[in-house]
């Protein structure tokens, strides 16, 4: 979906900005939170903790909206989100996210079939 303008009442909406906390060695390295996140803000860490496994690192730490989608999919709560700040909506955050879901280019050759 492209937005091309920011909308009439974008004063009256923000974004909620989050800090991640990661307990790592809660963690069993399931990675539900790395591969559900919105903003891909997680990715896995090379260290191991205590049980042996990676646990996610915070990659983008400014990029988190506080969905806490991380914190509800996470089967031993290790990870947490805490609002930060609100930031206003700015037309860069429109053209940001029209970015973000824009279709890649076509994978197709453009060749012919030939028929034998």
């Amino acid at each position: 979906m492209k937005f091309w303008r920011l909308p009439l009442d974008a004063e009256s909406h923000s974004i909620p900005i989050g800090e991640l906390f990661i307990i790592k060695d809660r963690c069993k390295g399931c990675g539900f939170c790395i591969e559900f996140c919105p903003n891909q803000v997680l990715k896995e860490a090379a260290e191991f903790n205590k049980k042996g496994y990676h646990p996610p690192l915070v990659t983008k730490q400014g990029e988190c909206v506080n969905c806490n989608l991380c914190e509800i999919i996470c089967p031993e709560f290790a990870i947490y989100s805490v609002l930060k700040e609100y930031k206003e909506l700015t037309v860069e955050d429109i053209a940001n996210y029209s970015k973000k879901f824009q279709p890649g280019p076509s994978s197709s050759t453009g060749g012919s079939v030939s028929k034998t």
